[in-house]
């Protein structure tokens, strides 16, 4: 079976790996054309101009981009995946992007008889290279478990949600959760650190309360050593909750919190903190509280 992978970011690129070391031969396409010509020359792949010619030499082909008009343009576009692939083929696309476009590329997809999943993944950049990711996918229930085998190379846990966009409605939904989520703690400690309680102290509180989560587990360490290294960023997470909040609108669901939630999140990276990991959106909150949790102590108006 030929493989194509087009995206080679945060994600894709261990994705990819992952197949590879499943035993599969890959072509592979990134915008970054130096990136990918190095990915392809030290890890045996061939290396694709366009993604139309990923397709022309794939069964099936697996996408991770950055946003919808990304997903749309490598998929749809003048040079797209549906300009040679050929019917019968499948596309997965592990990108999170709007649910109603990516259900439109699958009507699309499907009059030239191509087969479509939507396939968004969750566990970030460690999940991606230890294989351990969680799938959630939209899409034919007989292509789902025919694609299984692929994507239990990259994951650990698999979810059939449904028709085509059910995968991207469930991921939109985890990180509306994650995304109020880390609000609420930013905002927790930042109080309790600027009302004098130590950090520490107050996430061993929140940790052993019903306030624990699994993201105060993750990352309460890595904001307390200020290590906000990316492995998701705060730039994506705001695209998602931006997302959120359009399907809410088509569902005719209020979002407030939510709306909140993107918001300062929109503020983090106006202020210069969108590439640094989720975590690092507290530094936001940090700047106009003039307290840094990490430290423990107010560091005053500036």
């Amino acid at each position: 079976m030929n493989i194509g992978f087009l995206g080679l970011g945060i994600m894709g690129a261990p994705m990819t790996l992952r197949l590879i070391q499943a035993g599969h031969h890959l072509t592979v396409w990134s915008h970054n054309r130096e990136k990918v010509t190095r990915f392809a020359k030290a890890n045996g792949c061939e290396l694709a101009d366009t993604p139309a010619e990923v397709a022309r030499n794939s069964d099936v082909i697996f996408l991770c981009v950055g946003n919808t008009e990304m997903s749309r343009e490598v998929i749809l576009g003048a040079s797209g995946l549906i300009r040679t692939a050929r019917p019968g083929s499948l596309i997965v696309d592990c990108s999170t992007i709007s649910p109603m476009v990516s259900k439109e590329i699958a009507v699309e997809l499907g009059s030239k008889q191509i087969r479509f999943l939507d396939a968004p993944c969750t566990g970030s950049k460690v999940g991606a290279e230890t294989g351990t990711l969680s799938f959630m996918v939209g899409g034919d229930k007989a292509v789902f478990e025919e694609a299984r085998p692929l994507l239990e190379a990259m994951g650990q846990r698999l979810y059939y949600c449904g028709k085509h966009g059910k995968g991207l409605h469930a991921k939109v939904t985890q990180n509306l959760i994650l995304g109020n989520i880390i609000q609420a703690f930013n905002e927790g400690l930042v109080l309790s650190t600027k009302g004098g309680v130590a950090p520490e102290v107050m996430i061993d509180i929140i940790n052993n309360t019903g306030a624990r989560s699994g993201y105060v587990a993750a990352k309460a360490e890595t904001v307390l050593r200020g290590d906000f290294s990316p492995t998701f960023s705060v730039r994506w997470l705001e695209k998602d909750l931006a997302l959120a909040i359009a399907v809410g609108a088509e569902l005719t669901i209020p979002l407030p919190v939510t709306a909140s939630s993107q918001q300062q999140l929109r503020s983090a990276i106006a202020m210069g903190y969108g590439d640094e990991d989720i975590s690092g959106s507290i530094r936001a909150l940090e700047d106009v509280a003039f307290c840094k949790v990490r430290q423990a102590e107010l560091i005053g108006p500036v």
